[in-house]
């Protein structure tokens, strides 16, 4: 079998989908996938991004969110851009990386109007399930 491939996936806290993708990539594709997640201006974990996973049966909450400068030793086969801001600002790999983007909504942005934790929890079920269903695709859909 070849070895694992490296894959990053990048958004601009790496608090919440950057995180998500992670899990369920190590979760649902470790056999193929060695996931790792940054941001380009970390911000940390996000509480109900780790509840929204723990409801899935992946617990993230060990995660760190890390600059992605934290990582420029390890060479990635696939960086993955999962929000606009993460695209724009993506910085250069060496080598053959493929910088790919699949955004998704921002849950917290999403959730900014929420009066309580239940109802912003609504949103970040729903980019749970979205990032969920598109990394069960992997590494096919990446071609």
């Amino acid at each position: 079998m070849a070895d694992k491939l490296n894959i990053l996936f990048l958004c601009t806290g790496n608090s919440c989908r950057s995180q998500m993708a992670e899990g369920f990539a190590r979760a649902l594709k470790g056999g193929v996938l060695e996931p790792y997640s940054a941001g380009v201006d970390p911000k940390g974990m996000n509480p109900l991004a780790v509840r929204a996973m723990q409801e899935a049966g992946v617990d993230i909450s060990r995660g760190t969110s890390k600059h992605v400068d934290a990582l420029r030793d390890i060479h990635f086969d696939i960086v993955v851009t999962v929000c606009g801001h993460a695209d724009e600002t993506c910085p250069a790999f060496p080598g053959k990386t493929r910088v790919v983007h699949i955004g998704f909504d921002d849950p917290p942005q999403l959730a900014k109007d929420a009066k309580t934790d239940d109802e912003a929890m609504v949103h970040y079920r729903r980019v749970r399930d979205e990032i969920r269903a598109w990394v069960a695709t992997l590494p096919e859909s990446l071609g």
